[in-house]
């Protein structure tokens, strides 16, 4: 599989937008999707050079806890896929959505409800999939789980619900 440009994906060229201007969109969003708001979603940076992105989330104990108090793990693969997912979103300049295809997670440590903070980035973005990989951490910058996925790009002018 060869690497092409995420670019290459659509027919239309994409107007060009800064990380700032990607950034500034997200921050604007006014009707976040709902797993967004369950998982206190808040983009913190973004780095197309990098194929990079830094997320903080919030979940609280009464959305995503388990009977001990710790976010329940299909919540922690649901934030480290948001992580990933945005990511090749930001690779593709927003062309793009990225189904996961398949997704294996790590748990290292159990997460707490609270401020946690994931990172996601492409590892290699071909003709019809992407390879993803992300990682959650605490506050104190400890490393809870990570996880590498399989997606298929899609444009967004060919996207179906």
């Amino acid at each position: 599989m060869s690497d092409i440009a995420p670019s290459d994906l659509v027919s239309e060229t994409p107007q060009a937008l800064t990380d700032e201007a990607i950034l500034a969109r997200f921050h604007a969003s006014r009707n976040p999707p709902g797993s967004a708001r369950t998982l206190g979603f808040h983009m913190l940076a973004v780095s197309q050079a990098e194929r990079r992105v830094e997320v903080a989330f919030a979940p609280s104990v009464e959305a995503v806890g388990n009977p001990m108090g710790q976010v329940q793990g299909g919540y922690v693969c649901a934030m480290l896929d948001e992580c990933m997912s945005v990511a090749g979103m930001i690779a593709s300049g927003m062309t793009c959505v990225v189904p996961t295809l398949e997704m294996k997670t790590s748990f290292l440590r159990p997460a707490i409800p609270g401020p946690l903070k994931g990172v996601g980035w492409v590892v290699k973005w071909g003709r019809t999939v992407c390879f993803l990989e992300g990682e959650l951490y605490d506050p104190e910058g400890r490393l809870l789980a990570r996880a590498s996925a399989t997606a298929i790009p899609t444009p967004l002018s060919k996207f179906k619900t």
